[in-house]
């Protein structure tokens, strides 16, 4: 089963991060190495990516054909999505028991969400 796992940063999860020293940063990353080398080597891991600062966001609109583009987030809120992980493994519960290993969940908000297997569609 596939599961989508979402990060969220925050103000406060921000806030953690910025006081972190340049080594516990550094700590943070490797265990985001560590996390996805192991996931890979156990074949759960079908992509993992860090998303850049909210603000260089650009929302899409497609009207009469046409895109139409402004800038910014597509909410004002507190949360915004900072990075994700698709992961391919057993249950929910080991979808979860993964989340628990990421280095910036016990500061973050993190949503787990099965993902739909459209393959009766075709």
């Amino acid at each position: 089963m596939k599961f989508l796992v979402l990060i969220y940063g925050n103000p406060e999860s921000r806030a953690v991060w910025d006081s972190l020293s340049d080594e516990q940063k550094k700590e943070g990353m490797a265990g985001y190495a560590g996390l996805h080398e192991a996931l890979e080597a156990r074949g759960e891991l079908v992509a993992s990516e860090s998303l850049d600062d909210p603000g260089l966001t650009k929302q899409v609109l497609v009207r009469d054909g046409k895109p139409m583009t402004t800038d910014g987030p597509f909410a004002e809120v507190k949360e915004q999505l900072a990075g994700f992980y698709l992961l391919d493994c057993d249950s929910m519960d080991r979808a979860v028991e993964i989340v628990a290993q990421i280095p910036e969940a016990p500061f973050s908000v993190v949503e787990v969400r099965p993902v739909r297997d459209l393959g009766a569609f075709k």
